[in-house]
């Protein structure tokens, strides 16, 4: 039966078993179907076989196409949402105004079809696949949904008629089936066969697969549809395990049960024969097993596991927990379709085209629940096939392509937590997977025996390649959302997996030891992954929960994670067998259970209104908590102090990266915050003696002046006190968490991110530390972001110097904010990089100088704090111990002593600390004035505590520990006398003792007892034996007594004096005046003024005491210098001090050098100081020039043997070719309609010329009546240096020795100018200057126009007389070579037999052309501006001018062919012979007259007297004015022709009838008229053009337009050859001051505007014989057709200045057309599409697809349209790239944001607009040939761009 089937039709078969199965009783159809599909989709069959799907298209369709079926479907889609699914790389929009989840994405077309005005949207490449969002209203607002999705189509689409889908029901629960089956027998364990295979299956599934997505995309219809098959559980039922009798079906079912096992899955029919084992394990399981583990971790070590590991590797740790439910990790039981397709999707590793369908079927409700069910189902074995696969990267992305569209629906997230606990999943999953790569901590435990702590290893390939990225992602994603926040935050036993278990992975990993001896030798960077994994696994989900614990309400929340954190942190330290010292020389920058605590505790005080002491453990256990942070801050001081560098660079990155933005508020901010708490909780001297000894400065905090430091050298003593110092001062005024509120916290990070330097909008944003929770949008309360911004900063609108770098817009800092809120501590704690602080201060003193407030160098400047929140106030009373008053006593002694290691930093801390303790006040000090009992012990230094009281207390003598050979230790006897002796054991009891170890021990005793009250207080002893000494120190200690009888006060006087080096510069009545606001700023003087002030307007005492003191005060006495080494110090000290001082003197010296040099090396705008180099100018000949070698630095003449040449660069150029008539630039076509035509440039035009000519006439004739170059020509410039040939052949010897090439190639010749550092490639030599008598060259000749005319003849008859062979010619016909090479061979060839001498002769007087009519378009197209331009300077046109005339004078005209007989008299008429069959010449009237000017300049003889030159210029003139005509009376109507025929007629019986037009014009049209057709062309058209009439003024106005062009280069080449100067003049005077100038008129008339072009004309003799020669070679061509003949005769000699492409005004209309618009020579979309700027063509950047012959097409593009020169805009990047020769270089981009910045690649996708500015610089560029000396970095593009 089946087979019958078969045989048919398929269309037939479909409409009848449709009709069949229509019926009532369809059973019979049924059965056929069945019999046939079973025939169809047989699974044996090669999956690549169409047919089976050609027969289930026909199928479904029911007979009808499939494509009609298809549109009938969607007709009835009912589908309220987009859904549209993209893959990576797809750009996409992501709008934060209407988004509800941070990761909302729109499609292009809903976004476009959306109203997004105003919003903050941005554009995005997708980096791992996404879904369109719009009408899904739990991801986003409504009012962002675009006109489609926005009416809810779903209610007015007719609802669908039954068998429409009837045969999609039966046949494609079979399809899928079918599928199913292939993927079962397609796949393999990874163990036995190279992963290879399964994209073998997988590429022959593809179309099945891409049909079931064609299904998806008919709409909501057809997904209803497949919903119910893949979610049918009879279905499944029936057809997964195949018939009884089907052997296939059978075996293929036992395939897949055995994948299930291998996945280490069992089916749960299995899973209930071994429960009855499990039930032993699993008795005391659920919470309890979870909170027995949280007290004890079993270790086994798994030996087995890395057996192959090398030795020496650690080994790795394995839990043996009984705590997961096993369920989660290994029971899956399939029961429909959908479960089964997933299944085979993760064993396949996620494919895309899997995923694509699945996600399509997403927009259907019922879908989603029960895909969403079974992606729960399958989470733990993602995991472990995430954790197998070598692809792990795209898996990644593609997990999260699918789990983002899931999880970041509330509802959605909600209710799989409800009811499939997807908490629970994805918390033993995350366990599960970490604890696959755990090892044993070393931290702390010095012996490994008493560390039970593990921890993650972050060298295993699943942190270091961040494989647990997507599985996190999710709990992150899911924990952002409130309501399963709220069920995880309440579910206890969770709670204590995360932290107890989970979070105790994470201390103490990647464990830096100290290296003490050699260099490591292998620098890790593991901690990258370290840093990742804290903040991605720990910080994030932190910072999620933290978002939902911001009111009153959630308190029990915070108590509870505070009361786990306290619990795991016990386990922890118990672990790691921590007592109460860290372990020596070892530091881990990852202790995220501190920080969680910090967090939370800092959130409860600042939002929930919680009591700050409920939440603190017992004191004992805070000194614990806060070791391992306080160890973090030294050790960073010790890696700044290089005491770390024996460890390699990636030290300095972690302690780089542990404060960097986007790392600080999860780390240092926690870390400072956690210590101020235990700060505010400790005992103060405990707590300032723990920094001093982990800063390992105890030993220098001595009064002696030496001393030994048993940790640390001497040399790093200095910066770990600075350390300490700035560590206690950042302590004890930093405000984050202690009272300030969110918007201020961002206005500091702010400024102090905008004093380090000016940023940018985007370098600002990166910069400002945001929550990491997704959810919060880009800062907190972002709105403020702008709002804080435009209230401290200005902007800076990017500037633009041509030549300079380009700017992007800037904020700076505004001048109050220096003035107020400048502070270095926020600027100390952000800085990645130490140099950012000095930057800083740096910009701080320029401010200071700018306004006037203080000129020397300032130092940071205190600034007021915000108000403590009152549960920290005991932070206050670390500024108010008496261990840190004496600190700061023994520092201000030393520093007035002149100690060694003290610096102007430690001062600046230390009046810092005094500051903050005069303005933080301990309110309940009792004891305030009162002197209190002296002991004789540590409390004897100070009365009480209070800074105030203690500042004028006066010490004494000091008893202190120092070296024998110190110069304290006094070598006299001791006293005899009893009254001496007396006085003496006085002083020794009175003496201070002060020992900070001792100190900390006793406190720690007390505390530690106070803690456990134990009845016998065992107090250490207070004497300084304690004092921990190292073995083998080197000389004895001995005790000594000082006396000093100061105090802080008298110390800070004296400081004063010393300071500023006068006497009493404190005068007694100094402090009367009470005006302080002068103290804000200024150095250590004003420093210690304002602290006086303060304390003296504090307290009277203190004010009677200042003043007193200032009464007696007399200058310092250091100790007495009885050793030698002191006075060596100062020696060396004053030694440094001259050294210094010549330093600066040398380089200010230098300095003005190199400023002079710049002045006059780069000095482009002032010609007169180098008249030398304008080779233009008069002096050339007036005596041999002089030139300097800029490398030997000779100065002299060029000559014959020694020549010197102008460095030049030679480029070839087809700016002029690209000029068009209109002045109007090109738009850039961005939609289908536009197109750019190319035939009206000045390029094509003139190559329509010449071929037009060359068919016509003789060839050599053509070539010198053209000139080419337009397109292709050579141009050369120089930087006006010269230099010796022969220096420059060793100068380029040395460059090719010298192997490290900066971006140009010593092979082609390049080189840059050794002065000025140009760029060049070539070296134009310089003709010996000549001594003759130049008089006669310049002199006005009285001579007769026809006397010269016959002199001009004569020269020309002269043959080249070939130059002697010289060192000189040999050098001309180089460079001769080298400009050969510039160009193309196709530039250079047009005539009709290549390389011939006439071609070259062409191409020699077209590169002067070229030059020529270059330096025209530089000077603004005319000569009206005059003077000497920056051009002329650089200029190398004279030299040019003589290399090629030199060359072309080798070529000699055949008198019989010479354009000047031509010119100049009347043709004899020649026999008509029959040997005319040649072709004949161009005639005189379409040549072109300048090549001819240029052709007679370079081919006479040089140097060419100048009255010469102005008979040539008068004679070219009279041609070029009757072409005028010419072409002038082919515009005219015929009409019109005869009025002026008529008027001529009575002109040419006047007098000077030659000096009329209208004679002329009337002879012209006569002569022309001989021949009918030249006029008969047009008559119709011009009838109809010339609306307007000819007046007399209008046809004057046109001839000297046609005039002009000439003119203008004829006078530009006096200029070059004669060095005459231009005058300037307004456009109207252009023409008679360049005909003034060239010597046609005498002088310009009055007024100007009223010369007649017609006025300068001189014949040689009858002007109408001449012009009626010119005319009857035009009439007498009976071959050419009369449109060609008109043709020729109407040149255009005028052109607009060359322009680049008009672009739109906003990127996005090119960036959406061109982005997607397929190449049209590969026809496909291009990767990197890329737009010519010049022209507009649309190339493939570095696309294989268009190479052609090695070469890619942006190169190839760029020889054909600039002569290799490109200019692309790159579409996907936004940034501009110069390809120029053989090198390439990044432009910059000419589209900025509404901050003026780039977005190069589009990375921020912010909308970009046109910035003119930089698109005229570029222009610029482009016509001046300047990209290669103002772009610096270019690199060789090897034909691959």
């Amino acid at each position: 039966m089946a087979a019958s089937l078969l045989r048919r039709d398929k269309r037939a078969t479909a409409a009848h078993l449709k009709a069949d199965l229509n019926r009532t009783d369809n059973s019979s159809g049924l059965r056929q179907l069945q019999d046939l599909l079973d025939a169809v989709l047989n699974p044996e069959k090669p999956a690549a076989d169409t047919e089976a799907l050609d027969w289930c298209k026909c199928l479904i369709a029911g007979g009808e196409g499939f494509e009609e079926f298809c549109k009938t479907v969607r007709s009835y889609d009912n589908a309220t949402l987009c859904g549209l699914v993209w893959t990576a790389n797809f750009v996409a929009y992501r709008c934060r105004t209407c988004g509800i989840s941070p990761c909302m994405s729109l499609c292009a077309e809903c976004f476009n079809n959306g109203d997004h005005t105003g919003h903050d949207f941005n554009m995005f490449r997708s980096q791992a696949g996404g879904a369109c969002d719009c009408g899904d209203s739990n991801v986003m607002r409504d009012s962002g949904f675009c006109r489609r999705h926005r009416l809810r189509t779903g209610e007015n689409v007719p609802s669908i008629p039954r068998d429409l889908l009837l045969m999609s029901e039966m046949v494609l629960p079979r399809f899928i089936l079918c599928i199913i089956q292939y993927l079962r027998d397609g796949y393999i364990e990874p163990d036995t066969s190279a992963e290879r295979d399964l994209q073998k299956v997988l590429q022959q599934l593809e179309p099945q697969i891409t049909f079931l997505e064609e299904l998806t995309k008919m709409g909501g219809a057809m997904r209803t549809v497949l919903t119910k098959i893949l979610t049918n559980q009879q279905t499944y039922k029936e057809l997964s395990m195949g018939k009884e009798d089907n052997l296939y079906a059978k075996k293929n079912y036992d395939k897949y049960l055995s994948a299930l096992k291998n996945s280490d899955l069992v089916s749960v029919e299995e899973k209930n024969q071994s429960a009855a084992a499990d039930i032993a394990v699993g008795a005391e399981g659920g919470a309890g097993a979870m909170v027995l583990l949280g007290t004890v971790i079993f270790i086994d070590i798994d030996e087995d596991q890395d057996g192959g590991q090398s030795v020496g590797q650690r080994k790795r740790v394995k839990l043996s927990s009984s705590t997961k439910d096993p369920y989660i990790i290994d029971s899956l039981k399939h029961k429909c379709f959908l479960e089964e397709l997933l299944f085979w999707t993760i064993k396949f590793e996620f494919p895309q085209k899997m995923v694509t369908f699945l996600l399509n079927m997403l927009p259907d409700q019922d879908y989603k629940i029960t895909f969403t069910k079974t992606f729960v189902q399958h989470y733990a074995f993602i995991m472990k096939t995430l954790m197998k696969s070598h692809e792990s990267d795209t898996m990644s992305n593609r997990i999260v392509h699918i789990s983002v569209q899931l999880f970041s629906n509330e509802e959605l997230a909600r209710h799989m937590t409800e009811e499939c606990q997807l908490l629970d999943i994805m918390v033993t999953v995350l366990l599960y997977m970490m604890e696959s790569c755990l090892i044993k901590s070393e931290l702390q435990a010095l012996d490994e025996e008493n560390n039970r702590h593990v921890v993650v290893n972050c060298s295993e390939a699943l942190l270091k390649n961040n494989t647990y990225w997507p599985l996190v992602s999710d709990f992150i994603n899911i924990l952002s959302h409130q309501s399963v926040a709220k069920k995880f935050l309440e579910d206890h036993s969770l709670l204590m997996l995360w932290m107890i278990t989970f979070m105790s992975f994470y201390p103490g990993m990647n464990l830096n030891k100290r290296e003490l001896n050699e260099h490591v030798e292998f620098e890790s960077q593991t901690y990258y992954a370290a840093f990742a994994a804290e903040l991605e696994a720990c910080a994030q989900p932190l910072w999620g929960l933290l978002t939902h614990c911001k009111v009153k309400e959630t308190q029990e929340y915070t108590k509870t994670v505070v009361r786990y954190c306290l619990e795991t942190l016990q386990i922890w330290f118990d672990a790691i067998g921590f007592i109460d010292e860290p372990a020596p020389n070892q530091v881990t920058f990852h202790l995220p259970l501190h920080r969680y605590y910090a967090m939370f505790l800092s959130r409860a005080v600042k939002c929930q209104g919680l009591d700050l002491d409920s939440l603190l453990p017992d004191q004992e256990m805070l000194m614990k908590i806060m070791v391992h942070p306080l160890q973090i801050q030294a050790c960073l001081s010790e890696i700044h102090s290089n005491m770390w560098v024996r460890n390699g660079l990636q030290i300095k990155g972690q302690a780089m990266t542990y404060v960097q933005s986007h790392f600080c508020n999860s780390m240092i901010d926690p870390d400072i915050y956690l210590l101020q708490v235990c700060a505010s909780r400790l005992d103060p001297d405990y707590f300032i003696s723990s920094v001093f000894e982990r800063f390992k400065v105890v030993d220098l905090l001595t009064m002696a002046s030496q001393h030994q430091n048993a940790v640390l050298d001497s040399e790093q003593e200095r910066p770990m006190l600075e350390g300490a110092l700035t560590f206690l001062v950042i302590l004890t005024s930093l405000r984050i968490h202690l009272g300030m509120t969110d918007d201020e916290i961002l206005r500091s990070e702010m400024v102090s991110q905008l004093c380090m330097n000016d940023r940018t909008h985007s370098a600002l944003l990166d910069l400002i530390p945001e929550n990491p929770n997704p959810k919060s949008g880009i800062v907190p309360g972002s709105c403020s972001f702008e709002d804080v911004l435009s209230a401290v900063a200005d902007f800076k609108a990017p500037v633009f110097e041509p030549g300079g770098s380009m700017q992007q817009g800037m904020y700076t800092p505004k001048a109050e904010v220096w003035e107020k809120e400048f502070d270095t501590i926020m600027v100390v704690l952000r800085t990645v990089y130490r140099r950012d602080v000095q930057s800083a201060m740096d910009r701080y003193s320029a401010f200071l100088k700018q306004y006037g407030i203080h000129t020397g160098n300032p130092w940071p400047p205190y600034k007021e704090r915000t108000p403590l929140h009152p549960c920290y106030k005991g932070l206050i009373r670390l500024l108010h111990c008496k261990t840190l008053h004496i600190v700061i006593f023994t520092l201000l002694y030393k520093i007035w002593m002149d100690h060694q290691n003290m610096s102007e930093h430690v001062l600046c801390m230390v009046l810092y600390l005094i500051e903050l303790g005069l303005d933080n006040q301990v309110q309940d000090n009792k004891e305030d004035e009162e002197p209190c009992i002296e002991e004789h012990c540590h409390d004897s230094w100070f009365p009480g505590t209070n800074l105030l009281s203690n500042l004028h207390h006066v010490i004494n003598f000091v008893r202190v520990r120092v070296p024998e050979t110190a110069p304290e230790v006094k070598r006299e006897t001791p006293p005899s006398t009893s009254a001496e002796a007396s006085s003496y054991g006085q002083n020794l009891r009175e003496a201070q003792v002060f020992s900070l170890v001792a100190e900390r021990r006793r406190k720690f005793q007390e505390i530690i007892n106070r803690s456990n009250t134990e009845a016998a207080q065992v107090v250490r002893p207070k004497s300084s034996s304690t004092r921990w000494v190292s073995p083998g120190t080197a000389p004895q200690l001995v005790t000594e007594i000082l006396e000093i009888r100061e105090s802080m006060l008298s110390l800070l006087v004296k400081l004063h004096q010393k300071m500023s080096s006068k006497q009493n510069s404190l005068s007694a009545s100094w402090l009367e005046d009470p005006d302080t606001s002068h103290h804000a700023h200024g150095d250590g003087i004003t420093a210690i003024e304002r602290i006086l002030t303060k304390a003296a307007a504090r307290s009277c005492q203190i004010k009677r005491n200042i003043q007193d003191i200032c009464g007696k005060v007399c200058p310092p006495v250091p100790p007495k210098k009885n050793s030698p080494s002191d006075k060596k110090a100062m020696d060396k000290e004053e030694r440094r001090q001259r050294a210094r001082e010549r330093q600066q003197k040398l380089l200010a010296e230098f300095a003005s050098r190199q400023k002079s040099f710049m002045e006059t090396a780069m000095d482009v705008e002032s010609p007169e100081n180098e008249a030398a180099m304008d080779l233009g100018s008069s002096e050339v000949m007036e005596s041999e020039v002089l030139y300097d070698c800029v490398i030997c630095g000779q100065s002299g003449p060029s000559t014959e043997d020694r020549p010197t040449g102008l460095v030049v660069l030679l480029q070839a150029s087809s700016v002029l070719g690209h000029r068009r008539k209109s002045k109007q630039p090109k738009q850039l076509p961005t939609s289908d309609e536009e197109h750019i035509y190319l035939a009206d440039t000045c390029g094509v035009a003139h190559d329509v010329r010449l071929t037009l000519m060359q068919q016509f006439f003789k060839d050599s004739s053509c070539l010198q009546s053209v000139s080419i170059g337009w397109d292709g020509g050579v141009y050369v410039q120089t930087c006006g240096h010269t230099l010796h040939i022969d220096c420059h052949k060793s100068y380029m010897e040395s460059l090719r020795n010298d192997q490290v090439l900066q971006g140009f190639s010593v092979d082609k010749g390049e080189f840059t100018c050794p002065l000025c550092r140009q760029f060049a490639n070539s070296v134009l030599p310089c003709r010996p200057g000549r001594g003759t008598d130049s008089s006669g060259w310049h002199t006005p000749t009285n001579k007769a126009t026809c006397i010269l005319v016959k002199e001009v003849e004569d020269l020309q008859e002269k043959l080249g007389l070939f130059p002697t062979e010289s060192n000189l010619s040999k050098e001309m016909e180089l460079v001769i070579k080298d400009i050969k090479n510039t160009t193309q061979k196709k530039y250079m060839d047009y005539g009709k037999n290549p390389g011939s001498p006439d071609n070259d002769f062409l191409f020699m007087y077209s590169v002067a052309r070229t030059n020529l009519e270059l330096e025209l378009v530089h000077r603004g197209g005319n000569l009206c501006s005059g003077g000497a331009s920056a051009a002329a300077k650089r200029s190398c046109l004279n030299q040019l001018f003589h290399v090629l005339a030199m060359h072309m004078r080798l070529y000699s005209i055949d008198s019989a062919y010479n354009p000047w007989t031509k010119l100049t008299q009347i043709a004899q008429h020649k026999d008509a012979d029959g040997f005319d069959e040649e072709r004949p010449e161009v005639p005189m009237l379409f040549r072109d007259v300048p090549s001819l000017l240029i052709i007679f300049v370079l081919t006479m003889p040089q140097p060419l007297r100048k009255e010469h030159f102005t008979c040539v210029i008068k004679m070219l003139y009279n041609l070029q004015f009757t072409q005028a005509l010419a072409a002038l009376s082919t515009k005219l109507s015929s009409e019109e022709r005869q009025a002026w025929v008529k008027s001529g007629a009575l002109k040419k019986n006047a007098p000077n009838p030659e000096k009329s037009f209208e004679a002329l014009l009337n002879h012209v049209i006569t002569e022309l008229s001989k021949d009918k057709s030249v006029y008969k062309v047009n008559s119709d058209e011009t009838s109809v053009l010339s609306s307007s009439v000819w007046s007399p003024q209008s046809i004057e106005f046109s001839l000297q337009q046609f005039c002009l062009p000439f003119l203008r280069l004829s006078c530009l080449l006096q200029h070059h050859l004669y060095g005459d100067n231009l005058t300037g003049c307004t456009e109207e005077e252009e023409f008679s001051s360049l005909a003034v100038c060239l010597g046609l008129l005498s002088s310009a008339p009055q007024p100007p505007s009223a010369v007649h072009s017609a006025s300068c004309l001189e014949w040689p003799f009858n002007a109408f014989d001449l012009v009626t020669q010119w005319c009857n070679e035009v009439t007498g061509r009976s071959l050419m057709h009369p449109e060609q003949s008109l043709s020729l005769l109407v040149q255009e000699p005028q052109w607009a200045a060359p322009r680049l492409l008009q672009l739109p005004d906003n990127y996005n209309i090119i960036f959406q057309y061109y982005h997607r618009k397929a190449c049209t020579v590969c026809k496909k979309v291009p990767k990197d599409p890329a737009l010519c700027l010049v022209c507009g063509s649309f190339v493939c950047l570095k696309g294989v697809c268009c190479k052609q012959q090695g070469t890619c097409e942006c190169v190839l593009h760029s020889q054909h349209c600039g002569a290799a020169t490109g200019i692309f805009l790159l579409i996907n990047a936004s940034v501009i790239i110069i390809i120029r020769g053989h090198r390439f270089c990044l432009w910059g981009s000419v589209y900025l944001d509404a901050h003026g910045e780039e977005d190069r690649d589009l990375r921020r996708g912010k909308p970009l607009f046109l910035c003119e500015e930089r698109y005229r610089v570029l222009e610029q560029q482009w016509v001046s040939h300047t990209f290669d000396h103002i772009n610096k970095r270019w690199g060789p593009h090897y034909n691959g761009l």
